[in-house]
């Protein structure tokens, strides 16, 4: 990892501070990825995102640059996190409560910074010590070097996922248990 990398957790009143920047990053890291990467659908997601209770934002700051962050929330009880889901799942997988799954949103790391630890660095801070029996997250089934990542940091694929949005891709849809919880898809 970058020496003198620096995390900071961040509320969602203190994420307003730096907003311009959060979107700005994500165009660079989508830039060229269609109509679904574009700055009024994100600036959307960001917004709806921000009101989850629990939501939580770690940002990677290399020489008082923004180079990278993370993101995710506690699903509630009546989430749309699951529309789209692809079946055959396990019975009972996408029921919620508030405290069964926490969803990882976003993990962006700026082109230029790629391949020295930070998304690592940013996903440990951002799950180690979740209180919630399971965590999940969605990813593009051709983002090859995400896939290898998530699976080595031991996330399993359940199925995919095409949320209902304007040109949204399908997903993967991937799970992972904290330490201690040995079934990810019951939770």
């Amino acid at each position: 990892m970058i020496e003198g990398l620096q995390l900071r957790h961040h509320s969602a009143d203190e994420a307003m501070e730096i907003l311009d920047q959060l979107v700005g990053l994500y165009l660079e890291v989508y830039a060229g990825g269609g109509e679904f990467y574009s700055e009024d659908r994100y600036r959307r997601q960001l917004d709806l995102h921000m009101l989850r209770v629990g939501w939580e934002l770690v940002t990677a700051k290399a020489d008082r640059a923004l180079v990278g962050y993370i993101y995710g929330f506690p699903l509630p009880p009546h989430t749309g996190w699951w529309d789209g889901i692809q079946e055959p799942v396990p019975p009972g997988f996408t029921e919620e409560d508030g405290k069964r799954t926490f969803a990882l949103s976003e993990l962006l790391v700026h082109p230029d910074w790629r391949r020295q630890g930070i998304a690592r660095a940013l996903h440990d801070d951002l799950v180690t010590g979740r209180a919630e029996t399971r965590m999940t997250l969605l990813t593009r089934p051709d983002n090859l070097a995400a896939q290898a990542a998530y699976h080595s940091w031991g996330w399993i694929k359940v199925t995919k996922l095409q949320p209902n949005w304007n040109n949204a891709p399908v997903f993967d849809v991937l799970v992972r248990a904290p330490a201690g919880i040995h079934n990810p898809l019951i939770g």
